[in-house]
């Protein structure tokens, strides 16, 4: 398939993680994969420099495209304005142009209750997920404008329900949520698509999420109506080529829940 020939895509948090029973734990590596498939050069950034090494040597040696990898960490403290700068800088000196822009990265400090939150803690929730969106949307935009890009954004349940022990999580999702409602209103003259993904796919974190606060996770983490969690690639990653697609310019500024193959708009 070449959906995506020739176009590029950054995709924030684009590591490869690995499940404990060997198969792929990442969402942004799902994504990866899925639109490496449609043949879409791709830039990846992260703070773990050999999840990216070992994500772009099997996804050049699978799908014969480009993989640019870039060290990068929204974090408090940090210049974070040049940080997504540079990383865009390079996307553009290495392919010349950007198409769709994902961020998928996020940290947090997952079944830590409201009442015992630090403001570290909140700080890593905040800057990894919102302001990493913030800056590399205003990074991007210039770019995304030329080409009739997307931004494909992630936001969570967490913030939808209002997930226990997960306030900095939730408030950065629903940060994440506004800021792209308002993308999507700002950019629509431009022909610039803004969506958002609710994902609930099994995940490496989530994995670790269950073992480390399997109360947080009993209370929190329930089986989707399907009856599996989504596939990262098949599922995820298939949903954010769509949003890639031209022809889901009518659904911009909507939020999409995925939850174990089932689509909802709510």
């Amino acid at each position: 398939m070449s959906f995506l020939k020739g176009k590029t895509a950054i995709i924030t948090g684009g590591g490869r993680a690995v499940l404990s029973d060997g198969k792929c734990g990442s969402i942004g590596y799902g994504i990866a994969t899925a639109y490496a498939k449609e043949g879409a050069n791709l830039v990846i950034t992260g703070r773990n420099v050999q999840k990216l090494e070992d994500a772009k040597e099997e996804l050049e040696r699978l799908y014969g495209i480009k993989v640019l990898c870039v060290a990068a960490d929204i974090s408090a403290g940090a210049d974070n304005k040049a940080i997504a700068e540079d990383v865009v800088a390079k996307a553009m000196a290495e392919f010349g142009r950007i198409d769709v822009l994902i961020n998928n990265a996020q940290a947090s400090a997952s079944g830590v209750t409201l009442a015992d939150h630090t403001t570290a803690q909140f700080d890593l929730a905040m800057y990894s997920g919102l302001y990493a969106a913030f800056y590399y949307m205003q990074a991007c935009y210039p770019y995304l404008k030329e080409t009739k890009g997307s931004v494909i954004n992630f936001a969570s349940g967490a913030g939808l329900f209002g997930n226990f022990g997960q306030c900095a999580y939730a408030a950065a999702k629903e940060g994440i949520r506004g800021l792209s409602r308002v993308a999507a209103t700002e950019w629509a003259k431009d022909d610039i698509n803004v969506n958002i993904v609710c994902p609930l796919a099994w995940t490496a974190q989530l994995e670790n999420f269950a073992n480390a606060y399997p109360e947080a996770f009993k209370a929190n983490v329930h089986t989707p109506p399907m009856g599996h969690f989504g596939d990262v690639e098949l599922e995820i990653g298939r949903a954010c080529v769509a949003l890639a697609s031209p022809d889901f310019k009518y659904m911009t500024g909507e939020t999409i829940t995925l939850e174990g193959g089932l689509g909802q708009r709510p």
